[in-house]
């Protein structure tokens, strides 16, 4: 993208920024880890109608947040979470149908190295479907098998991976080969916005 592209390019987010923070009363700051641009187009389609998702560099949603915030101060309670991998959802309808909405999307993932676990994963007792050539990757995680009818067994169900542990390289290769694919990313609601008042996603459920 060129210079001049560009300037044209943050022109327009900003004025379409500017012109969601004022025209909707309510926002949901959305975490967008993990979640492709065909992923995004389909949440898009989904909230067509019921609301807008606008993602962005920071920098330019803070800057658009404190010029704003010179005419409503309440905009800027927004700040502190504008942190991290996110979006902003913009609507006027009910929070909790447009939440609803939005979290439908999910996409079935493979464990990739190096990713996070964001829910525990368990590998179940039973046959594994591998041959005995495999069975080293088993041993590597200290998972208790044995051979049975030519493919290998596990005697138990093994928690693999508790949330908040980073999938490691043994870990990632022994579910890719088992096809198992434990983890599912959406947008994840962070932080509401409604008329001024920024709250915890939790309170939609009181």
């Amino acid at each position: 993208m060129v210079k001049g592209d560009k300037r044209q390019w943050k022109a327009r987010f900003f004025d379409k920024l500017k012109g969601f923070l004022e025209e909707y009363p309510k926002i949901m700051i959305v975490g967008v880890d993990n979640v492709g641009s065909n992923q995004m187009q389909q949440i898009r389609m989904k909230l067509r109608g019921h609301a807008e998702l606008l993602v962005g560099k920071n920098t330019m949603i803070r800057r658009a947040l404190r010029i704003l915030g010179e005419d409503n101060e309440q905009l800027l309670g927004l700040l502190p979470h504008v942190a991290g991998n996110v979006g902003f959802v913009f609507t006027d309808k009910e929070l909790t149908y447009v939440r609803d909405l939005m979290m439908e999307n999910k996409v079935q993932a493979p464990a990739k190295a190096g990713a996070i676990a964001p829910v525990n994963v368990t590998i179940p007792a039973g046959n594994s479907g591998l041959g005995p050539e495999k069975t080293s990757f088993f041993q590597a995680l200290a998972i208790p098998t044995k051979i049975a009818r030519g493919t290998i067994e596990i005697l138990s169900d093994i928690t693999l991976l508790k949330i908040g542990e980073k999938v490691g390289a043994s870990e990632s290769a022994l579910l890719n080969m088992m096809k198992i694919s434990p983890f599912q990313y959406g947008l994840i609601l962070q932080q509401v916005y409604d008329n001024g008042s920024v709250y915890d996603p939790e309170v939609l459920d009181i």
